[in-house]
């Protein structure tokens, strides 16, 4: 397996990063140009594999001949791909078959199928029910109302969303339980009602009325969930200063919670016309607590930062977490207890829901050599440790493609050394 050695002599870290383009947003346009019927103008559309994936196989679809015979689509690792095209294809003439990797073939994508079926969608399991390879027969779907469990995924509602104003009457989703990821929700409902759909939320039920997406240009802003590896550097610095442009407050991204949370890590984000600034002040802190429901994609970096400021912490809403490109609760587990740290994960019922962590006795390794576990955001989330550590191993180092292809580029630019 391709390994690289990371290494920083120094904490200093100095320098203009230019972050990717925010995925799910890129991936949530492509859904959405393809359901307008019309082409309208993506600036910064993003370079990530996963959005790359997306746009080659709705290509693949667009050359299709509707008909008996069955085209395949392999989604990779990509779960938003797997999700949106399973619900837009439903209502696409023609037989298609979704497959994906081995670990997709692990990731549920049941109650997506439910919905959808419940709608009049043509869907059958080729494996194990409830998880992919799918036989999606395209069909004309109704509206009405369907029902969803919202504490599975959030990518499940929004492509519900996204194909609900093609439907005779529109669409009611009502939401079972709590949302996790609920902001990447509201990016969905956000980014329909600039296309022209009008959207009506409450409480734990979502109307979508009948309409047509209108084209309309748009241009992709800068990723806050790559901007939290970044975050986590400069926590680790001793003398930070970071610009980070194209990088705004708020907007769509949940995921910008970054700048509140890294302020009890002595991280301060000034914000311009240009972007965000990110620096390092002075700051003690013995414990840290935080919910990750509704911002999964970060906890990797948070719960690491912590580890590597020596801090006790204690972190819920990370059932979701299970279910991602790996299980990154037993990853982050088994890779943050290589630093001398203890990890006890516990459960509600079920689910494994929560983690603790706290400095152990354990002695550090010197160079540990991390594992990937085939997950772009175990990768950078790790390599920062390379400050603390001096030089830190990293196992299959090619897997930040799925979501920031630069990554290690973007590190060499700041002072870190790769071999």
């Amino acid at each position: 397996m391709k390994s690289i050695t990371l290494s920083k002599m120094d904490r200093s870290l100095h320098g203009v990063i230019p972050l990717p383009a925010s995925k799910s947003i890129s991936n949530r346009l492509l859904i959405i140009q393809e359901l307008c019927g019309k082409p309208f103008g993506i600036s910064n559309l993003s370079e990530a594999d996963d959005t790359l994936l997306l746009s080659g196989l709705l290509r693949e679809m667009e050359h299709a001949k509707p008909g008996k015979q069955v085209l395949s689509l392999d989604t990779a690792n990509a779960g938003t791909v797997m999700r949106f095209l399973t619900a837009l294809l439903s209502s696409r003439p023609g037989r298609w078959m979704l497959t994906g990797s081995d670990r997709m073939k692990q990731r549920p994508v049941g109650g997506l199928v439910d919905a959808l079926v419940s709608l009049g969608a043509v869907i059958d399991y080729l494996g194990k029910p409830g998880y992919p390879p799918l036989l999606v027969k395209g069909t004309t779907l109704k509206g009405g109302t369907v029902a969803i469990d919202a504490g599975v995924s959030s990518q499940f509602i929004s492509a519900l969303l996204m194909i609900a104003p093609g439907l005779p009457g529109g669409l009611t989703i009502k939401l079972k339980g709590d949302a996790v990821s609920s902001p990447y929700l509201k990016m969905t409902i956000d980014l329909m009602e600039h296309f022209g759909i009008r959207i009506k939320s409450q409480q734990n039920q979502i109307r979508v009325n009948p309409g047509a997406y209108r084209p309309k240009p748009f241009t992709v802003p800068a990723d806050w969930s790559a901007a939290a590896f970044w975050y986590e550097a400069v926590a680790f610095s001793a003398r930070g200063d970071l610009e980070l442009p194209g990088l705004v407050p708020g907007a769509l991204q949940g995921d910008a919670v970054l700048a509140e949370i890294y302020r009890n890590f002595g991280v301060h984000t000034e914000f311009s016309a240009s972007g965000a600034r990110l620096t390092r002040e002075p700051v003690k802190i013995d414990g840290f607590y935080f919910d990750f429901t509704d911002y999964p994609d970060i906890a990797q970096a948070v719960i690491a930062t912590c580890v590597g400021l020596g801090i006790r912490g204690r972190f819920e809403g990370l059932k979701s977490l299970q279910i991602k490109e790996t299980d990154r609760l037993r990853a982050i587990k088994s890779e943050i207890e290589k630093l001398g740290f203890e990890c006890n994960i516990t459960a509600r019922g079920e689910a494994l829901t929560a983690m603790e962590i706290s400095p152990s006795r354990h002695k550090t390794i010197a160079q540990p050599v991390f594992e990937t576990f085939g997950d772009h955001r175990m990768a950078m989330s790790l390599a920062p440790f390379a400050m603390q550590l001096g030089s830190v191993r990293i196992q299959n180092p090619d897997v930040v493609v799925k979501s920031y292809p630069r990554f290690w580029e973007h590190l060499k630019m700041t002072g870190f050394q790769i071999i």
